[in-house]
């Protein structure tokens, strides 16, 4: 049996590992697709704190009474909460090892999410090329899908994350395509 294609462990002497969670440059290959699980139910904990600790007061999120006098008759969990748990599943996989990230485009709400949905993500990598201004690093490009336990899905977005190269002096050999992508200088 060959070594996996995305090892999850680095032996660190014999019989002894590490969880190495995350890819270096070489790893993202365009097309690629990666399911981000466990899932995750929100709660109502989640949705109010979340929504008060970004001062978002409006009474749908944080309040019962109003929401239930809504179209949506529940609490309606706040944007940025779906957002925040949907690019948190992907860490692990798509920036643990990421020297920044560099933005977030095209960030589409398409259904409403309520306390108890379970939400699950799935991230396909859409470009990369090597940075032009920083050696040993390249830009890598992903569209990001959350969708809740029925399957609707209710965010999408476009991430652009600066990964470093595992072999930095080697030449940087892709299996996509080259593509385009913004590069934002670092001070």
């Amino acid at each position: 049996m060959s070594e996996p294609a995305l090892p999850a462990y680095v032996e660190l002497e014999p019989g002894r590992f590490r969880e190495d969670a995350g890819l270096a440059y070489e790893d993202y290959v365009v097309g690629h697709v990666f399911e981000h699980r466990p899932g995750r139910t929100i709660t109502t904990t989640d949705n109010i704190w979340s929504s008060l600790l970004c001062l978002n007061l409006h009474p749908l999120h944080i309040d019962d009474v109003y929401a239930s006098g809504t179209q949506f008759k529940k609490l309606l969990v706040s944007s940025l909460v779906t957002f925040g748990i949907v690019n948190g599943m992907t860490v692990k996989t798509i920036s643990q090892r990421a020297v920044a990230n560099l933005g977030w485009d095209k960030v589409r709400l398409s259904a409403p999410v309520f306390v108890g949905d379970t939400l699950y993500a799935e991230t396909t990598i859409t470009g990369k090329r090597p940075s032009g201004s920083r050696p040993g690093e390249g830009i890598v490009t992903v569209h990001t899908v959350g969708r809740n336990q029925d399957g609707v899905q209710v965010i999408e977005f476009d991430r652009t994350v600066l990964a470093a190269m595992r072999r930095p002096g080697a030449p940087a050999t892709d299996a996509g395509p080259e593509t385009p992508g913004p590069e934002t200088p670092r001070s």
